[in-house]
């Protein structure tokens, strides 16, 4: 007679009060999620707005350019990550970055739309990737510090994922700019809008409702404008969070594990030695097979909800698109509750395994939910799949992700936060281009065509549909094959902190 199978379950565990991260840190650390957020996600999602359909760009070119950037994360990651790691100041090695990079990107953000009407595809072309290449090292500086720090503020397994619960939770706020610049870009204020009468702009923006209304159908916003705006205001608002962050937070294992015993690390263990480490590497493959699909969602997402469930009308597109960030933003709160508490009584794998299922079956739901006949069905979903799904896999991966560092310096003997930091950061940025300008070089195929507005064939508008549906998929089915693969358990690491601290000692 054969017996039932029982979920795993993790062992029992009590957290020692030295291992909490205090509140205040929990909300510095958070804080950098406006950076993350706004310098790495906010421009691949305002592009299309911006060059495509107002410019009218081709969107091969604009894809191109998108995945070209990715050479230069290839060379600034590891650069900052292995300085990052090598540094030794009085404020430790990663506040300085977080300072100085934060604050560079924050004065650098309202340059990534200073163009003009009337160029050449060509000089719209160039003008990505140089602007890019000046941007993307700056954001390097931030990220690399920022990343690696994340992981050396607690050893114990449970809270890291309350650490990265707290801080994904809270980057809904500055994520909500994804789904509402779109729309800021395309209010009646900027109708007619230039640069000469930029103030009186801005005053209608201050001091009247009306100025806040969508653009009519039959109207012509000044996108660029209203891009250039919105991305000085956040400017201005990164340059205040990398302040604070920087005041706020202290490093964990500078004074006890890297000054004292930690040697140069070099270009070679940054880069070769990192990819050795093969938790490391299942973890690296779930991840980009899943980014690159999600990065190919936001565009499929935006132009369905544009040209199928709103027939073509951008202004009411984007109205929805910004509800949508809401629907996003409140059940990801919920999925990383529920997240965070199954894994606790699962363990991360097993977690996030689930959650990558889960995501499999809304993204075939949306062949049949996302309709004009029932907008308000759209936002609920892309809540579940890109709010709820999503941010608990992100959430999860983080926290497993300082679980690898953990294993990396039983090995090693070394705390390589940076040098991990690069090669992940670099790598999910690359299938995030790979999505996103795919998701621009797949477009021609399908017939679409940016200046014929909402008169987009309906076999143009079924093939994306279609694309929404199973380009996710088959990058989140990628994604299982590899996590299932993952072989640290919270018992594993349990074993692992024990061994660590009778060699070097608590920290």
């Amino acid at each position: 007679m054969s017996t039932p199978t029982t979920l795993p379950t993790a062992p029992k565990h009590e957290m020692a009060p030295e291992d909490r991260v205090p509140l205040r840190q929990k909300f510095a650390y958070s804080l950098g999620a406006c950076h993350d957020v706004w310098g790495h996600w906010l421009y691949p999602n305002l592009v299309n707005t911006v060059f495509v359909i107002y410019l009218g760009v081709s969107p091969v070119l604009v894809g191109l350019a998108m995945m070209l950037n990715r050479l230069f994360d290839a060379v600034s990651d590891p650069i900052f990550g292995r300085i990052s790691d090598n540094t030794r100041t009085r404020y430790g090695r990663r506040r300085p970055f977080i300072l100085v990079g934060g604050v560079l990107a924050g004065l650098g953000m309202p340059m990534l739309f200073f163009v003009g009407r009337g160029w050449s595809d060509q000089a719209y072309f160039w003008f990505i990737i140089v602007s890019s290449a000046v941007f993307i090292p700056v954001m390097s500086s931030f990220n690399m510090a920022y990343q690696s720090l994340g992981a050396e503020m607690t050893p114990d397994y449970n809270e890291r994922t309350n650490l990265y619960s707290f801080r994904f939770a809270f980057q809904k706020i500055p994520e909500f700019m994804i789904y509402g610049a779109p729309w800021f870009t395309t209010l009646v204020v900027w109708v007619g809008a230039t640069h000469a009468d930029l103030g009186g702009r801005l005053g209608r923006l201050l001091t009247t409702g009306a100025a806040w209304h969508n653009a009519a159908a039959d109207q012509r916003p000044n996108v660029v404008l209203g891009a250039q705006v919105c991305f000085a205001v956040l400017g201005l608002v990164m340059i205040f969070t990398a302040i604070i962050s920087f005041l706020l937070l202290r490093e964990r294992y500078y004074d006890k594990v890297v000054e004292r015993n930690q040697g140069k690390i070099s270009l070679k263990e940054a880069l070769v030695e990192t990819f050795k480490c093969r938790p490391f590497r299942m973890l690296l493959l779930m991840v980009v097979s899943f980014a690159a699909g999600q990065s190919m969602v936001g565009g499929l997402a935006y132009y369905t909800a544009i040209y199928h469930v709103c027939g073509g009308d951008l202004a009411r597109g984007n109205g929805w698109w910004t509800i949508m960030g809401v629907t996003n933003s409140l059940m990801a709160v919920v999925g990383l509750l529920i997240c965070g508490a199954i894994s606790k009584r699962l363990g991360k794998r097993h977690t996030i395994i689930g959650a990558l299922f889960f995501s499999v079956a809304m993204y075939v739901a949306t062949w049949w939910l996302f309709s004009p006949r029932f907008p308000w069905l759209m936002p609920i979903i892309w809540g579940l799949v890109g709010g709820a799904g999503a941010t608990g896999i992100w959430m999860l991966f983080s926290s497993m992700q300082a679980d690898v560092m953990d294993f990396d310096e039983l090995a090693t003997g070394k705390r390589r936060e940076g040098a991990f930091g690069a090669c992940s950061s670099w790598l999910i940025k690359a299938g995030l281009a790979l999505g996103t300008g795919g998701t621009n070089m797949l477009l021609p195929l399908t017939g679409f065509d940016a200046k014929l507005a909402g008169a987009q064939s309906e076999h143009t508008v079924t093939l994306i549909r279609l694309m929404l549906m199973a380009v996710p998929v088959v990058g989140l089915l990628l994604a299982i094959v590899f996590i299932v693969r993952y072989p640290l358990s919270h018992l594993r690491m349990i074993e692992i902190r024990e061994q660590l601290e009778a060699r070097r000692g608590k920290v």
